[in-house]
């Protein structure tokens, strides 16, 4: 687990999803994506983002924080529809990973620190957190973690795209769209994977 994976996604667009259309042709309302014929809605999205956000606006660095993450709805869904990928590809491994383990991971990331200052950092990471999702990011994690040592940092992307395509995940055009190949949302261009055993840390006097 201290090993660091960096996969970009591709400028990629693919067709707008037909799950995702009501019966008169129009996307169907509260629909943010759908992924392996169950939907993920706005609203679940919204809340992720509205939690972030709170969170960041109770940090002295409020503005610099929210100004640092825009299309933040964009960020969560793609991460939510990532950790569904790498579950679908766990599965398909036999890997599996048990609330003990998230616990002894997360007691580990917190260290001498406390459960505040990991909270702090990882709000501050690339895709920011708050607090009630840290468990989520840690179990994605150590999915990522062990998927790679099964089939190697290099060659990890092929069973992850079976596993995409095999979900038929779908998007709402006005997130974007799935690339199923390179298992992220285009079209902008961002490391969708990064392995770290800590979250990044606060720029020194943050």
């Amino acid at each position: 687990m201290h090993r660091r994976t960096a996969l970009s996604v591709s400028a990629a667009l693919l067709v707008a999803a037909p799950l995702l259309s009501a019966c008169s042709g129009e996307t169907r309302p509260g629909t943010a994506a759908v992924v392996g014929g169950e939907r993920i809605t706005t609203s679940s999205i919204q809340a992720q983002v509205n939690d972030v956000r709170a969170a960041q606006n109770r940090s002295e660095n409020a503005a610099t924080l929210i100004s640092n993450t825009p299309q933040l709805d964009r960020i969560k869904l793609g991460k939510m529809i990532q950790l569904r990928v790498l579950e679908r590809a766990a599965k398909d491994a036999g890997i599996s990973v048990t609330t003990k383990e998230i616990e002894d991971a997360r007691r580990a990331q917190e260290g001498g620190r406390g459960a505040a200052a990991l909270e702090q950092a990882a709000l501050q990471g690339r895709v920011p957190l708050a607090a009630g999702q840290i468990d989520d990011e840690v179990r994605f994690q150590l999915l990522l973690g062990k998927l790679s040592e099964r089939y190697g940092e290099d060659k990890i992307i092929e069973p992850l795209a079976k596993a995409s395509q095999a979900l038929h995940i779908e998007v709402n055009p006005r997130y974007g769209a799935w690339d199923a190949q390179q298992v992220g949302l285009g079209p902008v261009e961002t490391p969708w994977i990064t392995q770290r055993t800590r979250p990044e840390q606060a720029p020194a006097g943050a």
